[in-house]
């Protein structure tokens, strides 16, 4: 009985078989169609609906309010709802007659309830329905059209009623996926409606967002009009700094805590015990043993685990779009068998064709979709975790110790930021190749094996053979790559240097010295890179010529191994386009592991920096208000600048009540910075206790100041109060310096203070300080830097005891956290005050001495004086070589009082042109300049002329930096061809050649196998085989031979493009004047030597090759496919337009989108860099958060760019692989409508070509968006050698004599310049004639254009009047290095460059070791050299920080000692030094450079009291000039200049007994 049954079952199935698929007339019995095709969209539903609903609940986003599109879904639901009820009644109705009814009638899905469900949580646009809606309505067209056609056969037996509502349900069911298709409006109370440009993203519909469709708006801008900052969306909430970095932060700290365990550890806390006193009053010191528990760590915390932890979850959604598409890349071959069988079989029926073209365009389709969904996740991943890892090291950055900061330079912790984050970024995209190459290998020599059988074990052997060498080639790429990064790494550091020391390098001429020391590290840089090229032909050789070596081997053994193995297009085509599906996973899993490698180093480096030990919080006590009267208090206190280094300070026993003004003096390296550093915690404490009390302020020794304006420098995040803000800009003595500013306090300043001096940074530092109203001031020597009239000023207005910071209550708050306080109640401000100044002295409380770390004596000034200890000695020594001689000249005339108009000019002094200042670049008011020439106006109506002017001033004016800026429109073809010409024409003509013949061999290969497959079977074998395989292997050799030689061509191309393009760009900035570099940031240049540089190398020549390559490839695709079916040249030309259409579209947008990334990535370098400079002001502000939200801020405005750019790049994706499936599709469709005239071989070769083109077209638009974006670089490079450039640096036909000058005669003629075309003249009709041999003084009010002429006498800005002639040789006549090196400068700022010592003292090697040691002997600096360990070669660390700042003042003046010209020039070259270096360093000068002409610019007006004359400038012109006791006599500016250094000292001198013959007279003032 079974037997007969199953026969029945199987004749049955066959029956239907026959009627689906052997037929010309398809289709489905009913059967089928009212239960699967019913089933499938409700099993779909049912499936997805528990887990949407619980994804749902988890992400409600808000509620929606009804709107039309909402009730017509909503209606729509219901009468479908209405429609299926119908048809269950109508069901029950027949049931009752008697009809059979299929089960499935009764099963009817409810949508209204996941429709009112989806608005509820916000859902503007669902997938899973519109999914839905889409299966439904392909299993309903089915049925759709069986009725019809079942209606047109047999019109009698329609049943009306199932008829009608099948119709209406059909028409409902359109009208539904219509409304999926459409997005809703955002949720109430949603982000997006408060923001004013959301990302469309969100609200965008699902069809729109898998299509990418939401971008096409500011694609279709882009395309208008180039695109700007302002068009561009913000960032979505998940993309956020704010919402992002937290995230990564909380992980890393729950890995830190997971290697740490507690241990016991005991405290000495000193304690006041609550009711004994002692005798006096004061209370018993008591003191008690803490145990205390602190972490210890057990191991290294994984960075890799806070990654997937933070990013993980979202990441796995790429994971499961991989698999999909790797299982539906298998398909095209697939589909290819089948098309080759279908054109093999003549009785197949036509729509057999058709069909198998549809199915492959649908599946093409919809792995493009998933594809850019894919790469989409990867790379907004890659995002997160860039803006992530740059927040979590700004985080670090602010918060490790001086010790952890020292092993880590400026530039490793911005690559940390750049470089290792950007690695990262590059991994995410493709780390699912680790898995997923495997699954496709696999996947593909099943496939095969299906194909060829075991023949295709030669193929894996050739395969298995090239992972190895593969591998090779990848590890020694990154050996390459490392010491290529080394490299990289020293000459970006050099460059850093050399831009920031630039004035120094012009005013020694030693530009060519460093020029020719980059240009080595450049030339090694460039050898490892032509190595890597090397290599990287090998590994081009191998990823082209392994398929086809795979094929070669596989064909070859599968035909000769048996005669009757018949090569058919078949298994040839299916097998290449195995084939090529394998090239793919073969040549990523070497370059994924290599890339893993690469990520793992730049992994150890972010976590060997992430934990670094941080600053301990509680190094500082914070005590309640009332506890003690004191306001700072060390108990025996021992400090270290790392826990393993001795103690710096030792025994610190301090107590300072409140309101005291504290002084510590000591020598240089007594230990006076390093106090404030323990006192504001910076310092590891490794005994003791330190507690202050209330806001701490702090103006550190060299002042670091922002880039952005002079308002904001000053406020530092505080809220604005004019009234007390003009109270302190006018204490600081900032006044005069905003009225020659042009755009006043709006000012930008620029990197580092660059357009202030010395003294206006000191200042701005000060007055940010004061503004902050903060209970303690640590202030660390701020009136070194400036003028003694000013520092006096200051002293008075700010620090004094009548200053601001004493004599007015100070509310304060009881501490709570870094910068929160509450309780209100009112203190004194307390001033401790580091100071070389002993005209301060006397005013101060207290006064710390420090010796070698330790306080030797502490006491009032009187108290310390009567001691006769060593702070008496140090003061006798230092007074009477200050006082001597100015006290004698001044004496005499002390008598008279000053006159009111005097006062007049005094009280305020005038600011200018300090040090090559402000006005140098920013223009100063015709008032200021000109006001001399007219004798002196009253200050209030120059004041009222200079309000006015200030009115007037544009806000052009205000900026100083000249921002990077992105350029627009298309890249010109002259950029190109400005490349090529770089690379070499025969070198670029020879390498297109060899890339034409390996793709014509290419061609050749295939088209020959195309007709071997076509040769006919004789006997069961092909006679010709043999001949076959050997032309096709020698056409595939020739092949291997041109990757190789064309690799190798454009590698080396791009090495010589290189050289030439940064040799080029390196002396045009180098040939730039002073005034470039101070409008440049040097953000903006060092990103020109890295990021472009690096473009240049290493990005352009693989862009150029894959850009060829793919180009190439689609040419010779669309010659097969026409060659093939000729009926192709209809469709080709339209899609090529299509596809030119499209690729010009998106590069407009894209290329600007690139600019404006890489132009707002700079300022996020720039602020971190400008942070990491100033770390010890941001904590003692406890500014961090501030600091930290506009680190981010910037960060995110970075990535807002890159965002849209990623979405364009798959925006194009999509539709060009749109492109490519239709030519697949056509060349299919027209290969099945041809092919009774079509051989099976040529439709293999054609569609096998075709599946490849889609790949191919979408490469070549990417690589030639890429090229056009890249080469950007280039342009960027060549855009220096347009700017202004200094003079030669050496005449040619130079008649100068060897000795040159010989007597060292000055003489200045009706001398003046300017900064800036359209400013005043600086300086104007200076007329001098200095006498070889003279010493000259330059004095003058702050801003009376001293160090104008120093810049004019080395020609670093050019006279605009007049000349100035050296032993009777016009100086202009000169090239700028015979000049420069033939006079010697002690510049104010000792800048030294990372290198050996004798590096920095001669840069040429022009001098024997002996003369250099001569110069250390005389420079005072013999004794420390000897007693370093490598001596000369002592390594000088970035900016000659390992030296104090006086040995670094020394080293200038062994600079000068070893040049020794007849004319040397100091420009304040000991205003920051102490007295003792001063004292050594004017000493050498007397003695050494007894014969030579000496011109200084001098603060301390002792140090010139004994030259020959001096020269008195005010206003930029020569005010006097004569010798100083002359001057004096005269009663002019330098009386009163004089009068004023004289006033403390003398005070000093009575106080200490000493009197001289010249001390008789009194001084009235």
């Amino acid at each position: 009985m079974l037997p007969t049954e199953n026969k029945i079952r199987f004749s049955l199935l066959e029956k239907d078989w026959n009627r689906t698929w052997q037929t010309h007339n398809p289709d489905l019995t009913p059967c089928f169609q009212n239960t699967v095709l019913v089933w499938i969209p409700c099993l779909y539903l049912w499936l997805f609906a528990p887990f949407y609903v619980l994804y749902l609940k988890r992400n409600n986003r808000g509620y929606i309010c009804m709107t039309h599109l909402n009730r017509a879904k909503t209606v729509l639901g219901f009468t479908l709802w209405l429609i299926c009820w119908a048809d269950v009644f109508y069901s029950f109705w027949e049931r009752s007659h008697g009809a059979t009814v299929a089960p499935v009638y009764l099963v009817s899905p409810t949508l209204l309830g996941v429709t009112m469900y989806e608005r509820m949580k916000g859902v503007q646009s669902s997938g899973v329905m519109l999914n839905f809606w889409l299966i439904t309505i392909v299993c309903a067209t089915v049925t759709f059209r069986s009725k019809i056609l079942y209606a047109l056969d047999e019109p009698a037996s329609v049943n009306v009623f199932r008829y009608t509502t099948f119709y209406i349900y059909y028409t409902m069911l359109l009208i539904s996926l219509i409304l999926a298709c459409m997005s809703d409006q955002p949720p109430l109370f949603s982000q997006a409606v408060k923001d004013s440009n959301p990302c469309p993203e969100l609200g965008a519909s699902f069809l729109s967002k898998i299509t990418f469709w939401w971008i096409t708006g500011l694609m279709v801008m882009g395309y208008k009009r180039p695109l700007e900052e302002k068009d561009l969306w913000s960032l979505n909430t998940e993309d956020k700094s704010q919402k992002v970095v937290p995230q990564l932060v909380r992980r890393w700290d729950q890995e830190c805590n997971k290697v740490k365990r507690p241990v016991d550890k005991t405290l000495y806390s000193p304690k006041k015990a609550a009711r004994d006193e002692k005798k006096d009053g004061q209370p018993i010191e008591e003191s008690e043993i803490l145990l205390a528990k602190t972490l210890q760590k057990t191991g290294e915390p994984s960075l890799f685990c806070a990654l997937c932890r933070t990013f993980g979850p979202y990441f796995l959604i790429s994971s499961l779009y991989k698999i999909i598409h790797d299982i539906l890349m298998f398909v095209g071959p697939e589909i290819l068998r089948l098309l080759i069988q279908f054109v093999n079989d003549s009785s197949a029926p036509y729509w057999h064709g058709y069909f198998y073209t549809t199915l492959l365009f649908v599946c093409t389709c919809v792995q493009t979709l998933i594809l850019q969904k894919y790469f989409h996740v990867c790379f907004v991943t890659g995002m997160r975790l860039r803006t992530a890892i740059v927040g979590a090291v700004y985080r670090k950055a602010l918060v490790i110790t001086n010790a952890a900061r020292r092993t880590s330079t400026v530039g490793e912790i911005v690559n940390l930021m750049s470089v290792d984050a950007q690695r990262f970024m590059d991994l995410i995209t493709y780390i699912n190749m680790i898995w997923s190459a495997p699954l496709q290998v696999i996947l593909a020599l099943y496939f095969l094996w299906q194909n060829l059988g075991p023949s295709v074990l030669a193929g894996v052997a050739v395969m298995v053979l090239m992972v190895p060498i593969n591998a090779v080639i990848a590890m020694k790429t990154k050996t390459y790559q490392v010491a290529q990064m080394k490299s990289k790494d020293n000459r970006i550091k050099l460059m850093n240097e050399v831009l920031n020391g630039i004035k120094v390098l012009k005013l020694y001429a030693w530009e060519l010295a460093f020029k020719d020391k980059v240009s080595a590290i450049r030339e090694s840089e460039l050898r490892v890179l032509k190595k890597t090229a090397y290599l990287g032909a090998v590994s081009t050789f191998t990823w082209v010529c392994a398929p086809f070596l795979v094929a070669l081997s596989t064909f070859a053994v599968y035909v000769l191994v048996d005669e009757h193995n018949i090569l058919d297009a078949q298994k040839a085509f299916v097998s290449l386009a195995l084939f090529n599906i394998l090239r793919f996973p073969l040549n990523m899993l070497p370059m994924v592991i290599s890339s893993m490698v690469q990520a793992s180093v730049s992994m150890k480096r972010l976590r060997v920096f992430l934990s670094h030990e941080e600053l301990d919080e509680d190094n500082v006590e914070r005590p309640a208000i009332s506890a003690s009267p004191d306001t700072i208090r060390i108990v025996d206190g021992a400090f270290s600048w790392s826990k393993d280094d001795s103690p710096t300070l030792k025994r610190i026993n301090v107590r300072i009540p409140e309101g005291a003004l504290v002084a510590v003096v000591g020598h240089v390296g007594s230990g006076k910075s390093s106090l404030l550093s323990a006192l504001l915690g910076e310092m590891h404490k490794q005994e003791g206790s330190v507690s202050i009390k209330g806001s701490v302020a702090y103006v550190p020794q060299q002042a670091w100041i922002q880039n952005a304006t002079l308002k904001d420098n000053i406020l530092f995040g505080r809220e604005a109060k004019e009234s007390w803000y003009q109270k302190v800009v006018e204490a600081c003595a900032l006044l005069p310096d905003l009225e020659i500013l042009p755009g006043g306090d709006s000012t930008e300043i620029g990197e580092k203070g660059v357009n202030l001096s010395g003294g206006q940074k000191q200042r701005v530092s000060v007055a940010r300080a004061v503004y902050c109203n903060c209970a303690v001031y640590l202030l660390d020597d701020p009136l070194s830097a400036v003028d003694a009239h000013v520092g006096k000023h200051i002293f008075e207005k700010v620090i004094g005891p009548q200053g601001l910071l004493q004599g007015r209550g100070h509310i304060l708050y009881v501490y709570i956290s870094s910068r929160h306080f509450s309780s209100h109640m009112l203190l004194f401000q307390t001033r401790v005050l580091v100071t070389h100044g002993l005209s301060f002295l006397p005013q101060a409380d207290l006064i710390l001495v420090m010796v070698d770390g330790e306080i030797t004596e502490m006491g009032s000034y009187t108290e310390l004086l009567g001691r006769q200890g060593a702070f008496a000695e140090f003061l006798r020594t230092y007074t009477n070589t200050e006082q001597e001689e100015v006290e004698e000249s001044v004496g005499e005339e002390g008598g008279e009082a000053e006159d009111e108009k005097g006062k007049s000019e005094e009280a305020v002094p005038r600011k200018g042109l300090e040090n090559g200042g402000p006005a140098a670049l920013l223009g100063q008011s015709q008032n200021s300049l000109n006001a001399a020439g007219t004798g002196k106006t009253p200050q209030k109506t120059e004041l009222n002329d200079v309000a006015a002017t200030q009115k007037t001033k544009s806000a052009e004016a205000k900026r100083l930096t000249e921002a990077d800026k992105a350029n627009t429109g298309r890249v010109k073809l002259s950029v190109f061809w400005e490349y090529m010409k770089a690379i070499g024409l025969p070198l670029s003509i020879c390498s297109i050649f060899l890339f034409f013949c390996h793709h014509l061999s290419s061609l050749g290969s295939n088209y020959w196998l195309s007709l071997w497959t076509d040769d006919p079977v004789v006997n069961n074998t092909q006679p010709n085989r043999k001949m076959r395989l050997g032309v096709y292997g020698a056409l595939g050799l020739s092949q291997g031979i041109a990757v190789f030689c064309y690799s190798v061509a454009v590698s080396v191309g791009g090495i010589l493009a290189s050289r030439y393009l940064h040799q080029t760009m390196l002396y045009n900035v180098l040939r730039s004047p002073m005034s470039f570099f101070e409008r440049t940031p040097s953000g903006n240049l060092v990103n020109r030597f890295a990021k472009e540089t690096d473009t240049i190398d290493s990005v352009i020549p693989s862009i150029i090759k894959m850009f060829m390559g793919s180009m190439f490839n689609v040419l010779g695709s669309c010659a097969v496919i026409l060659i093939a079916t000729p009926l192709v040249a209809i469709i080709i030309p339209p899609l090529g337009l299509l596809y030119f259409f499209v690729q010009r579209f998106y590069v407009a947008s894209s290329r600007q989108l690139k600019r404006l990334e890489s132009v707002s990535r700079s300022p996020v370098y720039t602020h971190f860099n400008e942070t990491l400079l100033g770390t010890s002001v941001i904590r003692a502000f406890g500014e961090q958060q501030r600091f930290i939200r506009e680190s981010d801020g910037r960060v995110d405005h970075n990535q807002t760019a890159y965002f849209p750019s990623i979405v364009a790049n798959r925006w194009l994706a999509v539709r060009l692989e749109f492109v490519g499936n239709c030519i697949v599709t056509f060349a299919a469709l027209f290969a099945v409508m041809a092919r009774d005239s079509l051989s099976p071989g040529i439709m293999g070769l054609s569609i096998s070509y075709a599946l490849q083109v889609t790949a191919s077209l979408n490469w070549l638009v990417r690589m030639s968006s890429e090229l056009e974006t890249n080469i950007v670089a280039v342009e960027r490079v060549k855009e220096y050698g347009d700017t202004e450039k200094e003079a030669e640096w050496k005449l040619e036909h130079s008649t100068l004599p060897a000795g040159w000058p010989t007597a060292g005669h000055i003489e200045i003629r009706n001398f003046g310049l300017r900064y800036r075309e359209d400013l005043e003249l600086a300086i104007f009709d200076i007329s001098v004639n200095i006498e070889g041999g003279e010493k000259v003084g330059i004095v003058g009010r702050t801003g009376a254009g001293k160090s104008s002429l120093t810049l004019g006498l080395f020609r670093i800005i050019e006279a605009a009047q007049g000349e100035i002639r050296i032993d009777g040789v016009n100086i202009a006549e000169l090239g700028l290095h015979e000049l420069r090196s033939r006079i010697t400068i002690i510049p104010q700022d000792p800048v030294l460059f990372s290198g050996s010592l004798r590096m920095n003292l001669d840069p040429f090697d022009g001098y024997t070791d002996e003369e250099v040691w001569r110069a250390l002997e005389l420079a005072h600096l013999k004794n420390f050299v000897s007693g370093l360990p490598d001596k000369l070669n002592h390594e000088c660390s970035e900016g000659g920080e390992n030296l104090s700042l006086g040995q670094r003042q020394l080293v200038c003046l062994a600079r000068a000692l070893l040049r020794k010209t007849k004319i040397l020039v100091l420009d304040e070259a000991t205003a920051a030094v102490d007295l003792e270096t001063d004292n050594l360093i004017q000493s050498t000068i007397r003695t050494q450079f007894e014969d030579c002409t000496v011109l200084t610019i001098a603060h301390r007006l002792n140090t010139i009291m004994d030259y020959t004359r001096v020269l008195v400038l005010d206003k930029g012109q020569m005010a006097e000039f004569d010798s100083p006791s002359n001057l004096i006599a005269k009663k002019g500016i330098f009386y009163k200049m004089a009068k004023d250094s004289a006033m403390c000292c003398m005070l000093t001198k009575q106080l200490l007994g000493v009197r001289g013959a010249s001390s008789q007279a009194k001084v009235n003032i």
